[in-house]
C-alpha cells in the first residue's frame, strides 16, 4: 500500500489535471487547520485526497452525537473520542504516508504563542468562537515568508496564505456559498461581528484575505438541544442548526482556494 507505485496511482488524476510541478508543490506544502468540525473536517479530507501530505489539525473538542449530521469523522462509533485523533486515522487511511499532526488543543489568545505559524505555508481558519477567530485572523495575517507558494506574485501577496470560513450555520441553499475578500463579505452576521470587533479594538488584520461565506440567513425552527458538554462547547458562537451539504461545501471551497494557490503557476 505504501509503495511508490501506489503513491503515484493515488495522485494520478490530480497530476493529470494540475501537472507535475503543481503536485510537487502540493506535496511539499505544510498547512494547518484550526477547527475540524463541520467545515474543517471536510476541508482536511479534500486536501489530503488532492495530495497535501503535511497537515496539522487543531481542535480540543470530542465527538458528540450532535456532530453526526455534518462532521466527517463523527459516527456512532466515534462519539466521545477526540476529533483530531479520529480524523487523523481517517486521513491516514486515505494516504498512509501523510504526515498528520493532531493537536488536541484549543486555540485562544492565551494559547496562540504555542502555535508556530511561521512553519506553515498555508493557514485555514474554521473556528467557530468569535474571540478565538478574531485573534487568529490578526495573528495569521502578519507577514511571514512561505518557501513553497508560487513566486509569480509580489512577496507581500505570497506571505502566509490565509483563508477563513465565516458562519456556515442556518444555511440551506448550496448555490449561495461564495468567496470574497473579508471586508467585502455581505449578509454574514459573523463577518459583521468580526469587523465590528476589529473596529472597536482599533486593531485591523495585517492584510487582505479570502473568506468562504453565504448571505443566506434562516431561523432555527425546531426544538433540538445543544447536546454538547465538551469544554470547547462553551466557547462557540452559537448553537444553530446546520447541515452537511452546506458545511462540506464550505470546507471543500477552503481546500479549493489552497489548491488553487499552490497550483496557480500551472493554470492558463
Amino acid at each position: 500500500m505504501e509503495s511508490k507505485s501506489f503513491q503515484n496511482n493515488l495522485l494520478s488524476r490530480t497530476q493529470r489535471l494540475l501537472g507535475d510541478e503543481a503536485v510537487e508543490r502540493i506535496q511539499s506544502a505544510r498547512g494547518i487547520i484550526f477547527g475540524v468540525g463541520g467545515v474543517g473536517s471536510w476541508c482536511a479530507e479534500s486536501l489530503v485526497r488532492t495530495g497535501i501530505r503535511k497537515l496539522t489539525i487543531v481542535d480540543a473538542d470530542i465527538v458528540s452525537p450532535t456532530n453526526i449530521n455534518r462532521q466527517l469523522m463523527a459516527t456512532v462509533e466515534t462519539v466521545g473520542k477526540s476529533k483530531v485523533e479520529v480524523l487523523k486515522q481517517r486521513l491516514l487511511q486515505i494516504n498512509p504516508e501523510a504526515e498528520i499532526t493532531a493537536l488536541n488543543k484549543l486555540y485562544s489568545p492565551e494559547t496562540a504563542a504555542d502555535f508556530n505559524l511561521e512553519a506553515y505555508d498555508f493557514i485555514i481558519d474554521a473556528i467557530d468562537s468569535l474571540t478565538a477567530k478574531a485573534h487568529l485572523i490578526l495573528h495569521a495575517t502578519k507577514p511571514r515568508l512561505s518557501p513553497t507558494l508560487p513566486e509569480t506574485e509580489s512577496e507581500r501577496e505570497r506571505l502566509g496564505f490565509f483563508v477563513s470560513s465565516m458562519g456556515a450555520a442556518l444555511k440551506l441553499d448550496p448555490t449561495r456559498v461564495a468567496v470574497a475578500e473579508f471586508w467585502k463579505v455581505q449578509g454574514c452576521p459573523l463577518a459583521r461581528a468580526l469587523r465590528n470587533k476589529f473596529k472597536k479594538q482599533r486593531t485591523m488584520p495585517g492584510r487582505k484575505f479570502l473568506c468562504v461565506y453565504s448571505d443566506e440567513l434562516l431561523e432555527n425552527k425546531g426544538t433540538g438541544t445543544q447536546g454538547d458538554n465538551s469544554p470547547e462547547a462553551f466557547h462557540k458562537v452559537a448553537f444553530n442548526g446546520s447541515l452537511a451539504h452546506i458545511t462540506a461545501i464550505f470546507g471543500f471551497t477552503l481546500a479549493g482556494l489552497v489548491i488553487s494557490k499552490l497550483s496557480e503557476n500551472n493554470r492558463q
